[in-house]
């Protein structure tokens, strides 16, 4: 079994990924593109890709992503994410002058950042990417925002712990594939769905599952490329797609969607709670 993410080993979607399969080869990858390459491919069995921080938001790439190659969701992934300030043995604090991590990295942690003086603060393509950076170019006044493993597997040290702006800092991770993972139940279904430009579209189009007593866990909207102001809508609805009340729901909105697309039905993360933690999970 091998299961691709994007990063360098130590970034957090491989602590992900260990918690969809501890025993998983995992494969890394440079970018979001190359995962959905690799399992498009079939070289892996799944991909795992962050898509919602509760601190920094969405990560509107893979959204966009996620529409354009023909992979369902599978499973999804919660990891509490802790973020540590890493540099060589012997940097200071007061000695550092720039700071690297990736885009949502940098968000979570923007009030620490902020107390540092004289600090050039660069976005990267990942937070253990950044870890290696700094220990390939062995210059003590450079660091990264990353986790605890990313600074043991580079050989830094950390100049501070837990530098994420709120203690509860969570990333949700989507799980893609064409491989059902285990015996796992699904009780999620996210879909995607285009609306006419008029009055009370999308408000008849959350009717359909209001009326029913679906609950809608995440609305995301985003634009439709080479179409300005017009956008497709993102809903994750916490019920399996094979529930007659949510195949009548989504029977009732195709009626008046132009575009409808069932994105993956699976197992919610809160249903997989209370199992034994892998080594690799520990992330603080």
């Amino acid at each position: 079994m091998k299961i691709a993410y994007q990063g360098e080993p130590g970034a957090f979607s491989e602590a992900a990924a260990r918690r969809v399969d501890s025993e998983a080869q995992l494969v890394p990858s440079k970018t979001f593109e190359e995962v959905f390459e690799r399992v498009a491919g079939d070289p892996a069995t799944w991909g795992v890709l962050p898509f919602e921080n509760s601190i920094g938001g969405s990560i509107h790439r893979n959204y966009d992503l996620l529409l354009s190659h023909d992979l369902p969701i599978v499973g999804e992934v919660e990891l509490p994410v802790v973020h540590h300030l890493l540099a060589l043995p012997g940097a200071t604090l007061a000695g550092l002058r720039r700071v690297y991590s990736h885009p949502q990295g940098l968000a979570q942690c923007e009030r620490f950042l902020r107390t540092l003086s004289n600090v050039e603060i660069i976005a990267t393509y990942d937070t253990a990417g950044s870890a290696k950076m700094v220990a390939d170019a062995g210059q003590k006044e450079a660091a990264a925002i990353a986790s605890a493993r990313a600074g043991e597997v580079f050989g830094l040290v950390s100049l501070a712990a837990s530098v994420q702006d709120f203690d509860d800092n969570i990333t949700r991770f989507l799980v893609i594939g064409r491989k059902p993972i285990r015996d796992a139940v699904p009780d999620k279904t996210s879909i995607v769905f285009s609306l006419p430009n008029e009055p009370g579209s999308l408000f008849k189009a959350l009717s359909v599952f209001a009326l029913r007593g679906i609950d809608l866990t995440k609305l995301e909207s985003r634009p439709i490329p080479g179409r300005p102001w017009e956008y497709l809508f993102y809903v994750d609805l916490g019920v399996a797609r094979d529930e007659v009340t949510c195949a009548r729901a989504l029977a009732h909105l195709s009626e008046f969607a132009p575009m409808l697309r069932t994105l993956g039905t699976y197992a919610s993360w809160k249903t997989q709670e209370g199992r034994t933690p892998d080594p690799f999970e520990v992330v603080s």
